[in-house]
């Protein structure tokens, strides 16, 4: 274990516990909270402040939880769709620090707009987190490489495991492009014993 305790903050915490509410249902999240342990998060639901309280072991063991109560395949695909539902709360949150709602920065041509969107969102993680995140480019790729994950914090498993991320991503690739699809795959992940999670972009759109 750990002896170092990181954290998001509630508010960031708060937007998770939304996007789950709305995939799964109040009854689903009020599920996935007892397996977890975590029935106490309820009364913090709406909290919406900066402080830095919401452990990366209580995102970790959320995550886990909902594999737990819908089964691995099951949970997977609902944290897909968690990370995809809170990428809209998120940006009503932050949107104005990450300067993404501007009108100039809509107008921008797609490749810019996702060079600008990468590092937008890995600054609003590396300052408002405990989170270190770093972005490598490519002609064709965006390599989006976690170093300090609290997704599959302290976890062990045989295949990658932070699909909230995923859909994070997807979302808000779908939003920074106005409704197209890339390829988002998680291709390596601390949980599976490589040296970080990377989460790898495809540049070019599949629709």
């Amino acid at each position: 274990m750990s002896e170092t305790i990181y954290h998001y903050p509630n508010k960031m915490g708060r937007i998770i516990l939304l996007g789950m509410e709305e995939v799964i249902g109040k009854g689903g999240l009020d599920a996935v909270l007892n397996i977890a342990s975590m029935d106490d998060l309820v009364v913090s639901h709406s909290s919406a402040v900066n402080e830095r309280t919401f452990s990366f072991e209580t995102v970790s063991q959320l995550h886990l939880a909902l594999e737990r109560v819908y089964g691995p395949r099951g949970g997977r695909g609902l944290a897909l769709r968690t990370g995809r539902s809170s990428f809209k709360y998120g940006i009503k949150e932050y949107g104005s620090i990450l300067g993404l709602t501007e009108m100039a920065f809509r107008l921008l041509p797609l490749p810019t707009k996702l060079h600008t969107g990468a590092r937008s969102f890995a600054d609003l993680f590396n300052k408002q987190t405990d989170q270190q995140v770093r972005v490598e480019e490519t002609n064709t790729q965006i390599f989006w490489h976690i170093d300090r994950c609290p997704l599959c914090w302290e976890r062990t498993a045989e295949e990658p495991v932070c699909h909230l991320a995923v859909g994070l991503l997807q979302e808000a690739l779908y939003w920074l492009s106005g409704g197209k699809v890339f390829s988002v795959e998680e291709t390596a992940c601390h949980a599976r014993g490589d040296a970080c999670c990377t989460i790898t972009i495809q540049k070019t759109p599949l629709t």
